[in-house]
């Protein structure tokens, strides 16, 4: 499986894109402005978007994507892009931008029954097979509903927290299971952590804590991700400091990098 960051940026700037990520060439993770670099004929080719929750920075391409390539899929007789979130996402997606005043409802165009976009309800810990890929959805703790995902590959599980803030229930998942990489958001420096606590997001201090939860016996790279750009700097210069000063004698020191849009993996 390729994995390709599209964006992972907390929020835009040049060279900045939010969060987006492109499984192999027809499923997305998260629609945010990274989507925009896709050429029209990549765009055509994603049939499937998961979502792990309704704030524009993970959505905001994804009404953009869809009448971009309308007129192909039409054309083609392609079927519905299929859009995987949680009851909550998709009603907050319904409501306030499917709703031909913002943007749209593809979901009825060019009508109800063959429609350009559906809509599938997901629920957490439920195992997904999207686009052939074998994909478990994760919790995650935000201000909205929220979620995470780990998609299987011949090298293990690609992981992907989503936003959010402290999260025992994602370890003791995480913990159970062959990861190859995780990616984690820290969207904050510590200087901004009472923000970060009241937006449930991790900051460097609270980062430290949840990685402190993993498995002693575990071993695996792990990228940093939603990074403020104005913050990237002090974020990964804090959180260094803390992986090079471990809190207790029996801690170590994990295999910490930052992840930037451009990157290509494959699992």
């Amino acid at each position: 499986m390729r994995v390709r960051v599209l964006g992972c940026s907390g929020a835009i700037s040049q060279g900045c894109r939010t969060t987006s990520f492109l499984l192999d060439d027809d499923v997305l993770v998260d629609a945010g402005t990274g989507v925009g670099d896709l050429s029209l004929d990549e765009m055509a080719r994603v049939d499937h978007v998961l979502l792990t929750h309704s704030h524009l920075d993970h959505v905001a391409s994804l009404p953009l994507m869809l009448d971009a390539v309308a007129a192909r899929r039409l054309a083609a007789g392609a079927a519905p892009l299929v859009v995987h979130a949680l009851p909550g996402t998709i009603s907050a997606l319904k409501v306030h931008i499917f709703n031909n005043l913002i943007w749209p409802d593809f979901s009825t165009i060019p009508s109800a029954e063959t429609p350009l976009m559906r809509f599938v309800p997901i629920t957490v810990g439920e195992l997904l097979c999207v686009g052939g890929k074998d994909i478990e959805v994760l919790p995650a703790v935000h201000t909205v509903p929220a979620v995470g995902y780990a998609v299987n590959s011949p090298s293990g599980h690609w992981v992907f927290s989503g936003d959010t803030e402290r999260n025992p229930a994602f370890w003791q998942r995480v913990n159970r299971i062959d990861v190859a990489m995780l990616i984690i958001e820290t969207a904050f420096s510590d200087r901004e952590r009472e923000l970060a606590q009241r937006s449930l997001h991790l900051a460097p201090s609270s980062l430290a804590d949840e990685l402190d939860q993993i498995d002693r016996s575990r071993r695996f790279p792990i990228y940093i991700t939603h990074t403020k750009p104005a913050e990237t700097g002090l974020i990964m210069e804090e959180i260094r400091r803390f992986d090079d000063a471990p809190n207790r004698a029996d801690d170590v020191r994990h295999d910490i990098r930052w992840l930037s849009a451009g990157q290509t993996f494959d699992l």
